[in-house]
């Protein structure tokens, strides 16, 4: 993958790529570390530092991943770091769930960031943790309500992360087969495919998938709970708004809770404080993650006092839920929105985004569409190309070579999704990088 020295405003291309020492580390790690962890950009970081990434040898790129949408409100953010600075300069790492005052303020300062009707919340290091206490909280509120069966309604291609519960309410069939069983009260309805489903006649596809399930269920005696994924990963699909409407008011009249898993979506990334507001409707529960913490292990479930206080003291506690460095770390990233307003930001840039995005689709027609909100983008190439995988995959490696990090989901899309503090010049000049070779690798 070498290439020629670049130096731009934003790009400082100086060594060869992969930098020189990047496959030995590589090597080091493939010999004590799970395969699962690779399979990545071939770039070795060193640091990163606001919408930047430098690798070992210096090269600074522009980060259009935010090492997967982690980094909102910017990597090595100076609050962040300065709040953790603070909390270790008091000799205060770590209090399992014995009290302190900065998880008070966080969790205070959290909820009111959430909105109205959110009223307490759990916190927790992962985000499949989250989506595993949702589930249970989930089921508990079933068995308050003396529902015949616990169900749970998900959907098919919604990801919710790597352990039992959030694989099984996941759509991916292929990577639950380890489960080794189907959970019968887990049920999955058809994503609402935006070349298959209008926002008009989505909630008609609502109905026929409903209709289908109630020949197997009786809504309101066996589902208790419907976990949504605010848009689908891969390729930044949201729902059509009428779907989410109509799904809100089946859950009501059949006493059902509705979960939003908002991993991706939460924390301004979309031009919401949360994904779930482009909907016009008001969740039960919403499970949160990644930049929340920007980039300190923290995720959390919020909502209503009565759901939340469903378990037994004790019952839902977790040996680091809640620690001093990720209060911290979770009360500098709302502040840090806050004061520089990054959720309107992230709302403006990404309409420079998505238009630039989609000034390139209409030179190439029917090689991709542009899907996604604010900060959120991906694109979504047509399948049916020649050896549409590898030039993905070449395509990702040219935007390297330019001094661009971007996100090869493994199928046919390509998503981004910068730091929400990156400049309109720098989007620019990320989207020149991907235009040039867009038509360079797609010139048929």
């Amino acid at each position: 993958m070498e290439n020629k020295k670049i130096k731009l405003k934003h790009i400082n291309i100086k060594s060869i790529l992969p930098a020189p020492g990047t496959n030995n580390l590589f090597n080091r790690l493939k010999k004590v570390e799970s395969r699962s962890m690779h399979g990545q950009l071939p770039i070795a970081w060193k640091s990163a530092k606001d919408f930047y990434v430098y690798d070992i040898s210096g090269n600074k790129f522009i980060d259009f991943t935010s090492t997967i949408f982690v980094a909102n409100v910017g990597h090595s953010n100076n609050r962040i770091k300065s709040y953790i600075k603070k909390t270790l300069d008091k000799n205060f790492l770590h209090s399992y769930v014995y009290i302190n005052k900065i998880r008070a303020d966080y969790i205070e300062k959290l909820i009111k960031f959430a909105g109205k009707g959110f009223q307490k919340a759990f916190l927790m290091s992962s985000g499949t943790e989250a989506t595993e206490a949702a589930f249970k909280l989930m089921r508990m509120y079933g068995i308050k309500k003396k529902k015949r069966k616990l169900g749970i309604i998900c959907f098919e291609g919604n990801w919710h992360g790597r352990t039992l519960a959030a694989q099984m309410m996941s759509g991916n069939e292929s990577q639950k087969k380890w489960v080794g069983f189907k959970d019968k009260n887990i049920h999955h309805l058809p994503f609402p495919y935006p070349w298959d489903v209008s926002d008009l006649n989505s909630e008609k596809f609502l109905e026929d998938s409903i209709l289908k399930l109630k020949k197997k269920i009786n809504l309101k005696k066996d589902i208790c709970g419907v976990m949504i994924e605010t848009f689908q990963g891969w390729g930044a699909l949201f729902y059509p708004k009428r779907y989410i409407k109509k799904l809100s008011k089946i859950c009501k009249q059949n006493d059902i809770l509705i979960t939003f898993d908002e991993m991706q979506a939460g924390f301004s990334r979309t031009g919401k404080n949360f994904g779930f507001q482009h909907y016009g409707i008001k969740p039960d529960l919403i499970c949160c993650g990644k930049g929340m913490g920007g980039g300190v292990p923290l995720s959390g479930v919020i909502g209503r006092r009565d759901l939340l206080d469903l378990p037994e003291i004790g019952n839902m506690s977790s040996t680091n839920s809640a620690n001093p460095i990720s209060c911290s770390a979770g009360l500098a990233v709302i502040e840090e929105i806050q004061k520089k307003n990054l959720t309107n930001q992230s709302k403006i840039k990404g309409v420079i985004l998505h238009n630039e995005l989609n000034k390139i689709s209409k030179l190439k027609k029917n090689l991709f569409k542009v899907y996604g909100k604010g900060l959120i983008a991906a694109l979504i190439f047509n399948k049916t190309i020649k050896n549409i995988d590898s030039r993905l995959k070449s395509l990702v490696e040219a935007c390297i070579k330019d001094g661009l990090l971007m996100v090869y989901t493994g199928r046919e899309s390509i998503k981004l999704g910068p730091p929400l503090t990156i400049s309109k010049d720098a989007i620019k000049v990320a989207t020149k990088i991907i235009k040039k070779n867009i038509l360079k690798i797609f010139n048929d």
